[in-house]
């Protein structure tokens, strides 16, 4: 298979050049060539601005795909992308075109779960990364309908694993964890979310192409869906650690001056969905549990030296990141009002 792969560099990018590789595929990259990455041997480079037009007419004009992965469209990426011109160089150009989406691009804060492809779609306007991803769901999906454009949107929830580039999840997790700093947990630790391995989710897109009940489909792809209190006690367990565990409570939340946990610890993304549409036509089944998955990735994490380094790093795309001596600052204030008669101010 010839495939085309626009991203390529980090993370998810990285690991769909690596699933193809290993199957023995041609693989292509396109991006700006800004991420430093070492490709694998054998991997081709096509270096083009996906936010300019005329740099990808100039990279990929005239040239067929077998297919396309599609792992770098959103909006803080993507930036004026014109998403209708994107479309028009590959209609006809490719046997398939793949789109990583996400769980963000359906209308959030409904108490009815489990969300499934049929649900409503985010009605927030293009500028904000669910209604961008929605935006370019509905454009994808209507070529298919007018032309057989064979467009397939992947939705991921919160993706997880080796050279996870979103640096407020398992790292700093199993960093705490391996530290025995405090945990603050917000909302009872009753958030639930659906967690999904980055490899699943490669080899879930990869089973897409050439199927024809993919084309013109939307298909969520995660794992299972766990409580922040399972995600804390299972991840601690996979670290051989106790956590101290210091619940947040409601009324101090609005005070709190930066994050103080991990971003889907709270409220806004509480869900869970059903991979049921993906088990009966994809035959996709996925190869991690959330424990199996997350000991794969706290095997990688001890290899690269992580566990005893605490130094916060910020990921370039989203700013996410941590700051262990203002969580331990809550932590401590915290315990100090709770066992006192004053309440957060």
């Amino acid at each position: 298979m010839k495939a085309l792969v626009l991203g390529g560099s980090v993370f998810v990018g990285k690991h769909m050049v690596q699933t193809l590789v290993a199957g023995g595929h041609d693989v292509t990259v396109l991006n700006r060539g800004k991420t430093p990455s070492a490709l694998p041997p054998g991997v081709k480079h096509l270096a083009a601005d996906r936010t300019n037009a005329a740099s990808m007419r100039a990279a990929l004009g005239g040239k067929d795909w077998d297919a396309v992965f599609d792992v770098s469209g959103f909006v803080m990426a993507s930036g004026g992308e014109d998403a209708q011109t994107l479309i028009d160089l590959f209609d006809g150009h490719t046997g398939s075109y793949v789109y990583t989406s996400s769980v963000m691009a359906y209308k959030q804060g409904r108490g009815v779960m489990p969300w499934r492809e049929e649900d409503p779609d985010s009605i927030e306007g293009p500028e904000t990364y669910g209604g961008f991803k929605a935006a370019m769901e509905r454009l994808l999906i209507a070529r298919h309908a007018k032309t057989g454009f064979p467009a397939t949107v992947i939705r991921p929830a919160a993706i997880y694993g080796p050279d996870n580039n979103i640096f407020d999840m398992e790292a700093p997790m199993f960093i705490r964890l391996r530290q025995r700093r405090p945990i603050l947990v917000p909302h009872g630790g009753l958030v639930t979310v659906s967690y999904g391995h980055v490899d699943d989710l490669c080899e879930a897109m990869t089973s897409c192409v050439g199927k024809r009940a993919a084309a013109g489909e939307i298909f969520n792809i995660t794992g299972e869906a766990v409580t922040v209190n399972e995600y804390v006690r299972t991840l601690a367990e996979i670290a051989g650690a106790t956590p101290e565990i210091v619940p947040v409570p409601d009324d101090l939340l609005p005070h709190l001056t930066k994050p103080a946990f991990g971003h889907l610890f709270g409220s806004f993304f509480h869900s869970a969905l059903s991979i049921e549409k993906a088990g009966r036509l994809l035959g996709f089944k996925p190869r991690y549990d959330f424990r199996t998955g997350h000991v794969h990735t706290y095997e990688w994490f001890l290899r690269q030296g992580l566990a005893d380094d605490a130094t916060p790093r910020v990921d370039a795309m989203w700013q996410a990141t941590w700051d262990f001596d203002y969580e331990a600052e809550v932590a401590r204030r915290i315990k100090a009002v709770l066992s006192g008669p004053d309440r957060w101010k």
